[in-house]
């Protein structure tokens, strides 16, 4: 019973002597205790509003990512269907060219280019060709002949005078010419030529030499038959008489009844706009003069 009564009162006087030291130690550990629960309250704080930030940023790209897939499907159908429009408008532009182009085709060859009166025309324009073609190679034969004749005349007239020049040279009954060679079958043709031409004697000019004409000159038809020697032959007549063509006196008169009439086409329709017209012409000056006629009888 001492024994407890002493552990007791010494366990008191140790309590009594370590009190104030524990409670010391207590005060100055509780501001370092309380600085730590405040940095870890903090720090949870930090964690649970950064949970809840990144839970509200999570929920904010969701709703983001889903409007704006909402929109961009949108403004998609938007364009597709303005795509679908513009092809639908040019379809509709390339079909109403197509048609425009049909029908006016067909109006151009319906009513302002007749096929008809086209190919009338072009059936005239080769008969007119046909006919300029005969009458031009015509021409062409007769300027053809022109030329062999006046070549042939030339040649003659340098032959005769050659002739003319060379006429002392013919053979005689006592002594054979140059050309008459004994030794040929047959006189040359100089020879022939020379027993052809008669002989002149030659003239004298003003400076005293022999007026002997030239032969690279053509003898036109104009000239006095006293500067040449020799006939000279009718001119050739190149003019032909056009039957194709309707008579003046016709011409003049649709010239005064019709004036405007004689102006050069303007197209291939024009000269059965212009016949058209004539007749119509005609007819009004017939009734009139029906009716002029009538009048006179009455009267």
């Amino acid at each position: 019973m001492s024994k407890l009564l002493q552990r007791v009162s010494d366990g008191a006087r140790n309590f009594r002597q370590e009190f104030p030291l524990r409670q010391k130690q207590a005060d100055e550990n509780r501001q370092t205790e309380n600085q730590a629960a405040i940095r870890i309250q903090s720090w949870f704080r930090a964690c649970k509003v950064q949970a809840y930030l990144r839970h509200l940023h999570q929920n904010a790209i969701i709703i983001q990512r889903l409007w704006r897939g909402f929109t961009a499907r949108a403004r998609f159908r938007q364009m597709v269907k303005a795509a679908y429009f513009i092809m639908k408008m040019n379809f509709y532009e390339a079909m109403a060219i197509r048609i425009q182009q049909r029908w006016r085709g067909f109006y151009v060859r319906k009513y302002v280019h007749n096929f008809y009166a086209r190919q009338r025309h072009l059936q005239v324009v080769s008969r007119k060709n046909k006919l300029i073609r005969a009458e031009l190679s015509e021409l062409e034969e007769l300027q053809r002949r022109q030329r062999d004749c006046l070549e042939v005349i030339k040649q003659q007239t340098a032959n005769a005078h050659r002739a003319h020049r060379l006429h002392h040279l013919l053979s005689t009954k006592h002594r054979p010419g140059v050309f008459n060679s004994p030794f040929r079958q047959a006189p040359h043709e100089t020879e022939l030529l020379l027993r052809q031409v008669k002989y002149q004697p030659p003239t004298r000019g003003r400076t005293g030499l022999v007026a002997i004409p030239d032969p690279t000159t053509p003898v036109s038809p104009e000239s006095p038959r006293s500067s040449s020697p020799w006939p000279t032959l009718p001119p050739i007549v190149s003019r032909k008489q056009q039957v194709v063509f309707r008579q003046p006196g016709e011409v003049w008169q649709q010239c005064v009844d019709c004036p405007h009439l004689t102006c050069l086409p303007s197209s291939y329709s024009h000269l059965e706009e212009a016949t058209r017209q004539l007749q119509l012409h005609r007819s009004v000056n017939l009734h009139g003069d029906k009716l002029l006629e009538r009048n006179t009888v009455r009267q």
